[in-house]
């Protein structure tokens, strides 16, 4: 069975990365849900997707008590999700304001997940390998996914997921096939597929095994592979 992932929460019927949208991606059943983390320059983790807010702010040379109350600490979110899993994605990208090489924010980030997530599932994602190295490092037992646009394009995906240790790939659904599936499955590695609204093909999606559906509308993705939205 495909786990549906809401992304960013449910953000098609919310503000993303809010406590509003994943509040309502449990209302409407979401398995898990997916959110961005990004460090503040006080050293707090806040969930926002850009490294800049709309008006400009930098996230990373401001703090906390800064920013708008519509951006939520990753402590915030854990207190509204209930026992949903979630896929926490670390922003940090060369180039990016705050960018971080050392892995100490991938550690801080693996600290506040170890420190509050309690007993529900967690996947940690990045697009950065250096910073899924640094959460392996930090904590071994911890899941970590390879977070690219394709799984063969333009390097290996996943090749090097297997050699980094990573027990999943999230390819961008675009770029991912029956054959791609079933590739990564034969490799030991789950299939967490970004970001699908289409019913037609969430269902194509379901058929071919992929492991979650990340998606902007829960209830639309539960109700296109057989489920009842709402259940959560």
């Amino acid at each position: 069975m495909s786990l549906v992932v809401g992304h960013r929460g449910a953000s098609h019927d919310f503000p993303e990365n809010t406590l509003k949208a994943f509040a309502g991606a449990l209302h409407q059943g979401a398995d898990w849900v997916e959110l961005d983390v990004r460090r503040t320059a006080d050293g707090v983790l806040v969930v926002h997707h850009d490294a800049a807010l709309a008006d400009g702010t930098v996230i990373a040379t401001t703090v906390a008590a800064d920013l708008p109350p519509l951006v939520p600490t990753l402590v915030e979110v854990f207190s509204v999700v209930g026992a949903m899993g979630v896929n926490v994605e670390i922003k940090n990208s060369p180039g990016e304001a705050g960018y971080d090489p050392t892995g100490e924010f991938a550690s801080a980030t693996v600290a506040e997940i170890e420190a509050h997530a309690g007993n529900r599932s967690i996947l940690v994602s990045s697009f950065d390998a250096g910073t899924l190295a640094a959460v392996r490092a930090a904590s071994p037992d911890l899941r970590t996914g390879y977070l690219v646009l394709s799984t063969e394009e333009p390097l290996d995906a996943i090749a090097r997921a297997i050699d980094d240790g990573h027990q999943a790939v999230n390819p961008w659904d675009p770029c991912v096939t029956e054959a791609s599936v079933r590739r990564a499955h034969d490799a030991g590695l789950a299939v967490n597929v970004w970001t699908v609204d289409d019913p037609d093909r969430i269902a194509q999606l379901a058929a071919w095994g992929v492991d979650a559906i990340i998606t902007n509308r829960p209830a639309i993705a539960l109700h296109a592979i057989g489920r009842r939205p709402g259940a959560g």
